[in-house]
């Protein structure tokens, strides 16, 4: 036994002893996970640096970085608060901050977040655009506008704050420096087509529908499966007179979405313009009632006849251009009640076409619609009234002053009915020129 003793001690010393292992192991370990995607894995190592040494603001911050990552925002600002108290003057936890404040639509939090970080280093662009983005969204397009400024002025190529500056110029009508913008951001990179859709837009704004057309079919090209624009293309080619066309993209929608509201309501508004009203109101009806959390026969008097209210009904679709959907579907209601209207079903078409204007009470030509509409349901009266309302909202809406002037006419008021006639000629309306020298001209 005793030969043995020696042998044993030699046998322990070669066994290894386990070595403590140091904060700046785990943290560079978090760091690796952190490259790899394992949020949840970096999370626990950072974890271990800040029970190590709790002092350690670069921790608190990667830790809060690996918990926004993982959408826990209230977790990822407590660690920045602590990364912050630690270290005062931390500019990326601040802006790191800022963007969890944001996510948490913790707003005015995040914007002094980001205001406090311009203070600090006002040659960093990223504070600029970040606190761009939120103006934007509040609708502070001015502020927004210059933030992106200040963000190009630092970082000429950066094409995001080129495209948000677009955006916020769009919504401001300033519809030439979008435009601008945009193409910009397309010779930047000529691949996304959300900047052709912005651009599209824009074009539609500037009335080149053939150049917005042009556009959606590049996003299109980019992205095929997209509805709304196969939908904005067929409202593009509706206003270039590609009516053909325009429907093609329309039913390209419906078979992508067979539920689609602005399709139904543009396939509606071809079929309404090539005279398929019958047709158009069953598509004008979907495009109201899909997801939409909202009879008597005419008798004609005097100087009003069926000839007369065509030929208006006629002119009103033929200079009609595409008016765009809203979401409460004031525009669908309108089609459809003219469609009404174009089939003798007056009683119909008058209760759409109020439904149109308690949604929008400033609506010319749905007025003159249901001037129309009353005026051959014989409630000549009612005809006068709208007439005047669509006066008042367009002045120059000389359909209006015609067919008022020819009711006040067959009503006996002969004055006021040739003022109204005349009014109409000054304004270019050929229907009205014989209807004046007829009855007018000895006055």
């Amino acid at each position: 036994m005793k030969r043995l003793f020696p042998a044993i001690i030699l046998t322990l010393l070669f066994i290894p002893i386990a070595r403590a292992q140091t904060p700046a192991e785990f943290f560079s370990r978090g760091v690796q996970k952190s490259k790899n995607r394992d949020f949840k894995g970096a999370l626990t190592e950072f974890t271990q640096v800040i029970t190590m040494s709790p002092e350690n603001p670069q921790a608190y911050y990667n830790r809060g970085l690996c918990k926004a990552l993982l959408e826990d925002y209230p977790g990822s600002i407590q660690d920045y608060d602590k990364a912050i108290a630690l270290k005062a003057d931390y500019y990326d936890a601040l802006l790191a901050r800022g963007d969890s404040r944001d996510r948490q639509e913790q707003t005015q939090d995040a914007l002094k977040d980001f205001a406090k970080a311009i203070e600090m280093d006002a040659t960093d662009s990223r504070a600029y655009l970040k606190r761009g983005m939120i103006r934007s969204r509040l609708q502070y397009y001015q502020a927004a506008i210059q933030d992106f400024n200040n963000v190009i002025e630092l970082e000429p190529e950066n094409a995001q704050a080129y495209y948000a500056r677009g955006v916020c110029r769009t919504k401001l009508g300033d519809y030439e420096s979008a435009l601008k913008d945009f193409t910009q951001v397309i010779h930047m990179n000529d691949k996304l087509a959300h900047v052709y859709i912005a651009r599209a837009a824009v074009y539609v704004k500037l009335n080149n529908s053939r150049a917005a057309v042009d556009d959606y079919t590049r996003a299109i090209i980019l992205d095929p499966e997209d509805v709304n624009s196969y939908c904005q293309r067929g409202f593009g080619k509706y206003q270039a007179f590609d009516y053909s066309g325009a429907m093609a993209d329309f039913e390209k929608a419906l078979t992508l979405d067979p539920q689609n509201t602005a399709a139904f309501y543009g396939r509606g508004l071809v079929k309404s313009r090539n005279g398929g009203s019958r047709e158009a109101i069953d598509d004008l009806t979907k495009a109201i009632e899909i997801d939409n959390s909202s009879e008597s026969r005419a008798t004609f008097t005097g100087l009003i006849t069926k000839n007369v209210l065509d030929n208006l009904r006629a002119s009103i679709i033929e200079n009609s251009r595409f008016i765009e959907l809203s979401n409460d579907r004031t525009e669908a209601y309108y089609v459809r009640g003219i469609s009404k209207a174009r089939v003798g079903d007056n009683k119909a078409a008058i209760a759409d076409l109020s439904r149109a204007l308690e949604l929008n009470p400033i609506f010319p030509d749905a007025y003159f619609s249901r001037a129309m509409a009353r005026s051959a349901a014989n409630d000549q009266m009612g005809a006068i009234q709208d007439c005047s309302n669509a006066i008042r909202f367009n002045a120059r809406h000389a359909e209006a002053y015609y067919l008022r002037g020819l009711i006040r006419y067959s009503q006996g008021d002969e004055e006021n009915g040739c003022l109204d006639l005349t009014k109409a000629v000054e304004l270019g309306y050929k229907l009205a020129v014989a209807a004046q020298k007829q009855y007018c001209s000895k006055k």
